[in-house]
């Protein structure tokens, strides 16, 4: 058996490692539009989402609550299966992210969580109210994104449309940095509580902090420190791959895009419910290229964005159901 203070040591690290790869891939949900459009530079860009990432994380500990309790009961939970899940969730994040694609880090953690709890205790060990909330949340949140954007893109064309294009583009311009700042916070007070959540729910486990004592200062601080330096560092495929070749947006699409994303962000997450950053600007992103042509948006880019979040689920539940079988003779 190895020490607890020990396997909560493990514990931080790697949850810390997993919300570094989070932003890694991540980044993209923040800036990909800015940069695919050149309203900012890559580099201004990346500067700008990994300090409004970082600022974000302050701003609310609802989802981390609901991920330290909401989805595993925590007396069924030991430290080694949270080791379980975050292996689990590391490696795909880093697998898809050099694939270049987008994928739900939100999916992975909860795909792994579940199979690494369901490895140690059976389907006893779910909340599956919260469970349901969640997976309904994670669906919706990008037919939400798509809609609001489409509605959004409409609306800028009706207002703008004796406009000349160039003017429009110099309009847009600063309003996109606007837009991508909001959708940085809101990605900062989404993803990073996910950390949160596993760092609080294995304190939680071990009985380093009561069951009602919140998420720690220091938590939410390390959680949004690593966040934004995977951010910094930028998951360039997966920038690309959003940015450039999903739909070529102009300042004006970026714009709604941003904004339609960030705000759906900002409100799920306040009410404490742990959505798919991703699934949610990728789902406004193609709302607002059907809003010009339904040919402009890359389906065959797209399809294959779809095919890695059908996966992730299973896959990171299965990966870490197998992870903690190996692991299981440390306990």
């Amino acid at each position: 058996m190895l020490d607890p203070t020990v396997l909560i040591v493990l514990v931080v690290v790697l949850a810390l490692i997993f919300d570094f790869t989070n932003g890694w891939n991540d980044s993209a949900n923040a800036i990909a539009t800015v940069i695919g459009t050149r309203a900012l530079t890559p580099f201004k860009a990346l500067m700008l989402a990994a300090t409004l990432n970082l600022a974000g994380a302050f701003f609310s500990t609802a989802v981390a609550n609901t991920i330290a309790k909401g989805i595993v009961d925590p007396e069924y939970v030991t430290q080694l299966v949270i080791v379980a899940t975050l292996v689990a969730a590391i490696i795909w994040n880093v697998v898809m992210t050099l694939m270049g694609l987008p994928i739900s880090a939100s999916h992975g953690l909860i795909g792994a969580l579940v199979g690494a709890a369901v490895a140690f205790k059976g389907f006893a060990a779910l909340q599956w109210s919260g469970i349901m909330m969640i997976l309904v949340a994670l669906l919706v949140s990008p037919i939400l994104g798509a809609i609001l954007s489409w509605l959004m893109m409409k609306l800028i064309r009706e207002l703008f449309r004796n406009t000349a294009p160039s003017k429009v583009k110099r309009l847009f311009r600063p309003l996109q940095i606007l837009s991508a700042s909001f959708m940085s916070f809101s990605h900062g007070t989404s993803d990073a509580q996910k950390a949160m959540g596993i760092i609080t729910l294995a304190l939680i486990t071990g009985g380093f902090i009561p069951d009602n004592g919140g998420v720690p200062l220091w938590v939410i601080a390390s959680a949004g420190l690593a966040m934004a330096l995977g951010t910094a560092l930028g998951g360039w495929n997966v920038i690309k791959t959003l940015g450039m070749r999903l739909n070529h947006l102009n300042t004006a699409q970026g714009f709604a895009a941003e904004t339609a994303a960030a705000v759906l962000l900002a409100t799920i997450s306040k009410i404490g419910i742990p959505v798919s950053t991703t699934h949610t600007l990728t789902g406004s992103i193609i709302g607002v290229g059907a809003a010009e042509r339904v040919k402009s948006v890359r389906w065959g880019v797209a399809g294959k964005i779809v095919y890695a979040w059908v996966f992730t689920l299973p896959g990171t539940a299965v990966m870490s159901w197998l992870i903690y079988q190996v692991l299981s003779i440390l306990e």
